[in-house]
């Protein structure tokens, strides 16, 4: 049976342009899924990288606060009698008591003290937030990396004890190894076990039985609890002998969504190009690159801008160009909701910050917020508005941060100091400063925190800067600091009056105080701010900053 030309005409016409469009389809798809691996895994590196600024980051801030903590006098003398009397153990009960206090004061998870052969002598852990003692016999702890106890895993660092530039021990603390902190599902193994997983619907010994067909290959693509995950271990992260982190992110969920509107385009495409391709070019022209094109444009504003915008979906006339300025839109509107979040944690954090030094003593609650509004009310009253008064207010709240490094003994002292306790009080601003220049983010409230007590003829500290040299918000907050101090009683004496505290600023305007800035403190409007403040605080007394 011969078969019509015109149905031959058509086939050949017809098959050819479907097997043309098939491979067509076929080849992007490829190319879509190659595009979505080396994104996916370009995510994953990025971040790891990520997390090993953040990870080298808080290791630096742990180091700081080691150092400090390990010139500790009375951590030093504990350690050395344990070290003269291994069998006494009333000398080892009063160095888990000091472990025990510096690990409530920083909050650490697992603190560890050993002597010059890296033998444990005592050690401190967090379990279900309570400070225990543990059996330390036949620990060996490396010195940094991870270790596990208890089934749980610990990051430690630590820093060496020295007496007379002489080694005598080593400080370790550990912090538990948690998994939230990663952005995509992470997976922490040793020898091939798995410790702890965040993978969601997959319990660890499926986890594990999915990882070892990887072996010990670096990059992995495997199926978990039906889903197809690519897997990468991180490279960069000092973790110790035997420990695997591995980062996954699901294939599927990535490029499922992908693969089915590109199905359902090339199947619509297709149909409309066998009706007339022509009419296809000039309805795709018009239809799908101007869209396109606003999409692309309104990108790069909000590249210049920084500001993610929101697009008209009803302005689109395809269906998957609105449904993607759709999907933008509420991915927009995640960022800008997580961005605010993470702004509201960060203010959070800093108050946090203010409230757990006014805590160490009942004589300094409140201090940190008082001397904030005191140098808010002043700084709006010099028009300053902005992020030039968030940078006062929160510089305010952090400005005696570094008094956490200053022994109990001397800060909580009920009588007058001493010419070298006050030589060691002097010092918080310098410890401050150090605390929070390597913490991100802090930068702009440096110089309050270093600079507070500087006064305008010179005589202050640390730096004896004069006049002008100081930045404006730290002359205020020295004025706020100030104010707070005269009105605040002390365990050795009654607080002043509102009214003797503004004479007494006046009267050291021009010598310890800007006397622009006591002018506008000491008017009107900001006087009678101040005054109500001081009629409402708490009568209880406080210890305040020292203002010499």
């Amino acid at each position: 049976m011969k078969m019509r030309f015109a149905t031959r005409a058509f086939i050949w016409s017809f098959v050819p342009f479907a097997i043309m469009l098939a491979g067509g389809f076929w080849f992007v798809q490829q190319r879509v899924q190659s595009t979505v691996r080396t994104g996916m895994r370009s995510s994953l590196l990025d971040a790891h990288v990520s997390m090993d600024r953040m990870r080298a980051q808080s290791e630096l801030q742990n180091s700081r606060l080691l150092q400090i903590v390990g010139e500790n006098p009375s951590l030093k003398a504990g350690l050395q009698l344990v070290i003269s009397e291994p069998k006494s153990k009333a000398a080892r009960l009063t160095l888990e008591d000091q472990l025990r206090e510096i690990a409530e004061t920083l909050h650490f998870d697992l603190l560890l003290v050993s002597n010059s052969n890296n033998t444990p002598m005592a050690g401190i852990l967090r379990v279900d937030d309570q400070l225990v003692t543990v059996d330390i016999a036949g620990w060996k702890p490396p010195q940094k990396g991870l270790f596990s106890f208890g089934g749980v895993a610990y990051q430690l660092n630590s820093f060496p004890i020295d007496v007379n530039d002489e080694n005598v021990g080593t400080l370790s603390i550990g912090e538990r190894f948690d998994l939230t902190q990663f952005t995509t599902p992470t997976v922490l193994s040793r020898l091939g076990k798995v410790l702890r997983s965040n993978v969601p619907n997959a319990s660890p010994a499926e986890v594990e039985s999915a990882l070892g067909a990887c072996g010990e290959q670096v990059e992995c693509e495997t199926k978990i609890a039906g889903e197809s995950y690519l897997t990468l271990v991180s490279d960069s992260t000092e973790l110790g002998d035997g420990y695997v982190l591995r980062s996954l992110q699901s294939v599927d969920s990535v490029s499922g969504p992908l693969h089915s509107v590109l199905r359902h385009v090339f199947f619509v495409a297709s149909f409309l190009a066998l009706l007339s391709a022509a009419a296809i070019s000039l309805l795709s022209s018009r239809s799908v690159a101007g869209p396109i094109a606003t999409l692309v444009q309104r990108l790069r504003e909000s590249e210049a801008t920084g500001l993610l915008p929101d697009f008209q979906t009803d302005a689109a006339t395809i269906h998957e160009i609105r449904e993607l300025t759709e999907t933008f839109n509420r991915a927009a509107n995640a960022v800008r909701e997580g961005r605010d979040n993470l702004q509201q944690a960060y203010l959070e954090f800093i108050g946090s910050l203010a409230s757990t030094l006014d805590a160490r003593d009942n004589y300094t609650a409140g201090h940190s917020r008082r001397v904030s509004e005191y140098s808010c009310m002043i700084a709006e009253a010099m028009n300053i508005t902005g992020e030039e008064l968030e940078v006062v207010r929160m510089g305010a709240l952090l400005h005696d941060i570094g008094k956490i490094g200053i022994i109990d003994n001397v800060l909580r002292k009920p009588a007058k100091l001493t010419r070298e306790e006050m030589a060691l009080l002097q010092q918080h601003p310098s410890i401050g400063r150090r605390i929070l220049e390597g913490v991100r983010g802090f930068q702009a409230y440096l110089p309050i925190v270093e600079l507070h007590h500087e006064n305008w003829d010179g005589t202050g500290y640390p730096l004896h800067l004069p006049d002008v040299t100081v930045p404006m918000c730290a002359r205020i907050v020295h004025v706020a600091d100030a104010y707070d101090a005269m009105t605040s009683a002390r365990p050795y004496r009654s607080a002043l009056s509102h009214e003797t505290a503004i004479q007494e600023l006046k009267r050291c305007a021009g010598s310890q105080f800007d006397p622009e800035i006591v002018r506008v403190a000491t008017g009107t409007d900001v006087v009678d701010h101040l005054h109500r403040h001081t009629r409402e605080a708490a009568p209880t007394p406080r210890l305040i900053s020292i203002i010499k």
